[in-house]
């Protein structure tokens, strides 16, 4: 349905309501209004990576681990697969009568803020630090979900707007401070190209202040940015009980029904929590009009509409519950998680092969941890697949493997110290007796996460270094101790220090929350079913020396854009189990944008899936990234010995920079391009052992 004719049928409906109800229409639990057989409409669901809380639903790896994939055609897939079940959802709920909470269509995903810190608990939310495939991954996401069909399939949302990644214990009164440049270069892009190109239907404001303004009532974010410079059309919503925050927090207000007011007249035109309950008293005290109440409401119907639910045409009506957990959408789940795993370390010792080894030791708190699998924001699945699990299930009867647990994932405050004791012994044991040992450590959604939403050890959801927890550590060291080789696994959400697996393990496997299923992914990749072929979409620093305060929203020293240190994994580095090489690479100016052929050869043994990168660098302004930045990606699978030429557009935004004032425009004629399967980078080379090829362009 076009956007003006639901639109002008949004109109014709909220001309019959009086004030009062279209006031209650701007509150997420919106009322039934029976006379004009509006039924009521929870307007709160989640479809991070899946559907989520609301029952059974297939978990696919936490959207950190999706990035990792570097692949937007399958991101848009699991999309797709996630508005079907969504539906499926609604319409069995519809039929119940049953219109509550996580229940509707309008989706509050994807979260595309920068990764900026390491440190940040809903960092796993995200996809990554880099603009340029936060912003391509976004567009794939909310076209997924959205849909191409008359009606939106379901509805999407950019949040949180704009300037929101940490930290987590102070995000109710925190100012994120960002320079115009920042903002331009950094933390805007994704935003503008879901709103450009993906047109997605809803944006979310964050908790916190943005250069001085509350974001769900900034003018310059929401009135300058979002609706005059881009021309969003769709409608505003705030983070939950965040309006709350400007009387109670930020300070900004001294009553609710100023926080009301101010919010609406900005345009925030949703309220997640309970202050629009004031907005009829606004209006009494003349701090609202009706026009503005109006404008929202009209908004807001202008959605239900598309999303085709007072129509009797629409197509996805008919689909049917029997979609949710299915067995299609449980293989896209496991192929995500498997293309999403990074392959750290290798000194040769994978893939294992079960004919040289009798006896496999698993060990660690993660190992078979349900809550490992998931991260937050989740559903509730039928089968759990642990790393343990899909081990047991792939060495078959004729390995033995032996498990520990060797630890909890944090020290508990009721651990015995003879309980500790006795699990690392068994863990010395389960090593000693072992031809190879898989450890699973790291982290769960309890130790990284959202505040108020985790019950971690330091009540934010951020972490407070880049080590794992103190009695992992120690685990780690006994195990290495026992002289076995040692395979870690590493489940988390974020960039941990790894430096000693690094120097002491035989490899390292980076598999983020895989999913429900993931734990039969990883077993993939550890017995060669398939090569690794996961890149890193946030840098592994070495220790957090070299940022600056978290508090600090400025870019200088953070990621690979920016930083003048030596990373420990790169942004985009990850292993494999077979050679590709890029054989040339040839530039070619068409308008304004430029065209790369890059010709590649598989020169491995085995089929191979890798991921080709192009970064680009100005080198004549003064105002152009620290480094280069990527451009272009593409997933290739190639036999061996197979060549192929590969095509690339780099955008003409791709060739320009940002001034101090925030001007985006065209500067220096000179650009070098890098090809190559990570980024250009000395330790990117050291770790994996080739280079990438590099060609000027002169413009």
């Amino acid at each position: 349905m076009e956007r003006e004719e639901a639109r002008r049928r949004a109109k014709e409906l909220t001309e019959l309501m009086t004030v009062e109800e279209k006031a209650a229409q701007l509150k997420y639990d919106a009322p039934p209004l029976k006379r004009l057989n509006i039924p009521a409409y929870n307007w709160w669901n989640e479809g991070l990576h899946g559907v989520a809380r609301a029952g059974c639903a297939t978990i696919y790896p936490q959207a950190i681990g999706m990035a990792a994939v570097f692949d937007e055609e399958l991101l848009r897939q699991v999309a797709d697969q996630i508005a079907t079940e969504c539906r499926a959802k609604f319409n069995a709920y519809s039929q119940e009568g049953d219109r509550d909470i996580y229940k509707g269509l309008t989706l509050w995903s994807p979260n595309i803020n920068m990764f900026r810190d390491p440190r940040w608990g809903r960092g796993q939310e995200t996809y990554g630090e880099d603009p340029y495939l936060t912003k391509k991954l976004g567009v794939a996401f909310v076209k997924g979900l959205q849909g191409d069909g008359k009606y939106l399939k379901t509805a999407a949302c950019a949040k949180h707007f704009a300037v929101h990644s940490g930290p987590e214990a102070q995000r109710h009164e925190f100012d994120a401070r960002a320079t115009a440049k920042d903002m331009e270069e950094t933390y805007l892009p994704a935003f503008e190209a879901l709103v450009k190109e993906a047109h997605v239907e809803a944006v979310m404001g964050a908790y916190n202040r943005t250069n001085g303004e509350p974001c769900c009532a900034s003018k310059t974010l929401i009135q300058e940015t979002l609706r005059k410079k881009w021309g969003f059309l769709g409608h505003f919503v705030s983070d939950c009980w965040a309006i709350r925050d400007f009387h109670q927090h930020h300070k900004v207000t001294s009553a609710p029904e100023e926080s009301a007011a101010m919010a609406l007249k900005t345009g925030c035109d949703l309220n997640c929590g309970n202050t629009y309950l004031r907005i009829l008293q606004a209006y009494q005290k003349g701090l609202v009009t009706e026009e503005e109440i109006t404008r929202s409401a009209e908004r807001l119907m202008t959605t239900r509409i598309l999303l085709g639910m007072h129509s009797t045409d629409n197509e996805y009506d008919n689909i049917p519950y029997d979609k949710v957990e299915c067995r299609e959408h449980l293989h896209t789940s496991e192929e995500m998680a498997r293309k999403g795993i990074v392959l750290l370390k290798n000194n040769g010792i994978l893939p294992l092969d079960k004919s040289r080894l009798k006896t496999i030791g698993v060990i660690g708190p993660n190992a078979d941890s349900r809550t490992a699998l998931i991260g937050n924001y989740h559903g509730t699945a039928t089968e759990y697949i642990t790393l343990l699990r899909g081990i047991l299930n792939e060495a078959g009867e004729g390995t033995r493997v032996l498990y520990s647990v060797g630890c909890h994932i944090v020290k508990d405050r009721c651990e015995h110290l003879a309980w500790r004791q006795d699990r690392l012994s068994e863990a010395r044991i389960v090593a000693k007796q072992s031809d190879v040992v898989i450890m699973n450590l790291g982290l769960n959604e309890f130790l990284e996460g959202e505040e108020g939403d985790t019950g971690n050890e330091y009540g934010s959801g951020d972490k407070q270094d880049l080590q794992l927890p103190l009695v992992q550590r120690e685990l780690l060291e006994e195990v290495v101790g026992a002289g076995k080789p040692v395979i870690l696994c590493v489940s988390s959400g974020s960039a941990l220090d790894l430096s000693f697996a690094q120097e002491h393990c035989a490899a390292v496997l980076q598999l983020w929350y895989p999913g429900a299923r993931g734990g039969k992914s990883a077993a993939d990749i550890l017995f060669g079913r398939c090569s690794p072929s996961g890149k890193l979409p946030v840098t592994f620093y070495k220790d957090l020396d070299e940022l600056p305060p978290f508090e600090d929203y400025s870019m200088k020293n953070r990621t690979y854009r920016y930083m003048k240190t030596q990373a420990l994994y790169p942004f985009g580095y990850g292993l494999t189990y077979g050679k590709v090489e890029v054989l040339g690479i040839t530039p070619e100016k068409q308008d304004a944008e430029a065209r790369l052929k890059v010709k590649i050869k598989n020169t491995g043994k085995v089929k191979t899936d890798e991921v080709l990168q192009i970064y680009i660098r100005n080198l004549d302004s003064a105002y152009a990234d620290e480094n280069y930045h990527l451009c272009g990606f593409k997933r290739i699978c190639t036999e061996p010995g197979q060549e192929a030429e590969l095509d690339f557009c780099v955008e003409e935004r791709e060739f320009t920079v940002v001034d101090d004032e925030g001007r985006r425009f065209r500067d220096g004629k000179r650009f070098r391009f890098y090809a190559g399967f990570h980024q250009p980078d000395k330790r990117s080379c050291e770790l994996s052992g080739s280079g990438v090829m590099q060609v000027e362009l002169e413009w």
